[in-house]
């Protein structure tokens, strides 16, 4: 049996170019970037060349960039930092972040007593705009925390936009570019972001590496303390080997970005086509979303949802319900929930993500499993 990975979305293979470099730092690289001798100094270059690559994809300078575990640290320290130190009173978000921002936001209303406001959702799976600005309009010290592209349904923020929004009411903008970094091409200095944060897996990287983009000057101080690693703002000796495979990773996917667009978007166009060919009714959920991205309403009953998964699973066929951080939840995706009616929040959905690693035969492949359902 073939077996057929659609659910990019949640994590990328390793580019096999990336992997053949970590093994070079694992085998030959071995020292400490923090010791002074020789074998510290060559992991010390490699950590800063990789730090300067990451750079300069995102017209950035290397003293912003920050390697983290993740996203999710990423995203917990800007969030945490940003009211405990920096003085932020209000955090402007939406519904349908990942949990990530929408954890971390809770708590620290709790533990800080931070007002939290929420931008209305649009029936399209857009954030509202005009909300945006009317919510912004408030004369208080805020940081507005979104996504580019939502990782479960595609739909993408205009984040020029946003940011120009936040500069006119003064107000600072932490972006969760997560499923976009890679697959789109993003200029920090163009497009005005205090904050970025990113996870090396989602472009055909290792897991357990990402960084933070800190705009200079922004006074963001530590999580956690320990050690001088990363300027003394992220303490603990530095994964030099997963931070090398990230660089690697960010740069062969810039580098292929106009073909790998161009055929996932077909892939993508071949995908949906096929699948209204077997179930004339489905629906995309969300409008105008990313071009690896289709999350989909399929025509059938309520009761066939929570087999629907594990019948393509033993046909070989990875795909998703959502968020793989929710996969143990039975709960409906929080993400459909905002814009969905709670009878169509309920009908079987399918994520379906793509990479420059699928083929039109997978997609065959899934269409034949789905006919079986």
């Amino acid at each position: 049996m073939k077996k057929v990975y659609l659910d990019n979305a949640a994590t990328t293979a390793i580019h096999p170019e990336v992997i053949s470099a970590m093994m070079d730092v694992l085998q030959n690289d071995y020292g400490n970037p923090s010791s002074t001798h020789s074998f510290g100094r060559s992991a010390k270059t490699l950590l800063e060349s990789a730090r300067k690559t990451i750079a300069k994809l995102l017209n950035a300078q290397a003293s912003e960039i920050i390697f983290t575990s993740s996203a999710t640290e990423a995203t917990n320290w800007v969030l945490r930092s940003a009211v405990k130190d920096l003085g932020i009173k209000r955090i402007i978000t939406s519904k349908i972040e990942h949990h990530a921002t929408l954890h971390t936001v809770e708590y620290l209303a709790k533990e800080f007593g931070i007002q939290v406001e929420y931008i209305a959702v649009l029936p399209t799976g857009n954030i509202d705009y005009q909300d945006l600005a009317a919510k912004l309009l408030v004369d208080e010290f805020t940081l507005v925390s979104l996504m580019h592209v939502n990782n479960e349904i595609g739909t993408i923020l205009d984040i020029k936009r946003v940011s120009d929004l936040c500069k006119y009411a003064k107000a600072l903008f932490h972006c969760d570019t997560v499923q976009s970094i890679g697959k789109t091409s993003l200029d920090v200095q163009d497009l005005g972001i205090d904050f970025l944060v990113a996870s090396a897996h989602k472009f055909h990287g290792p897991k357990g590496i990402g960084f933070v983009y800190i705009k200079k000057n922004s006074m963001l101080q530590p999580l956690f303390y320990g050690g001088e690693q990363e300027k003394g703002m992220r303490a603990g000796t530095e994964a030099v080997h997963q931070v090398v495979g990230m660089a690697k990773a960010l740069e062969l996917a810039c580098a292929n970005l106009e073909n790998d667009t161009n055929y996932i978007s077909e892939l993508k166009n071949y995908c949906f086509s096929q699948l209204k060919k077997v179930f004339s009714e489905v629906k995309i959920n969300g409008e105008n979303t990313f071009y690896n991205l289709l999350n989909i309403q399929l025509p059938l009953s309520e009761e066939k949802t929570s087999m629907l998964l594990f019948t393509l699973d033993m046909k070989g066929i990875a795909v998703s319900r959502g968020s793989a951080c929710q996969s143990g939840s039975i709960k409906p995706s929080h993400v459909l929930a905002e814009f969905l009616s709670a009878e169509e929040t309920n009908k079987p959905s399918l994520r379906i993500s793509f990479s420059h690693f699928n083929t039109k035969e997978d997609i065959d492949l899934l269409i034949e499993a789905l006919k079986t359902v």
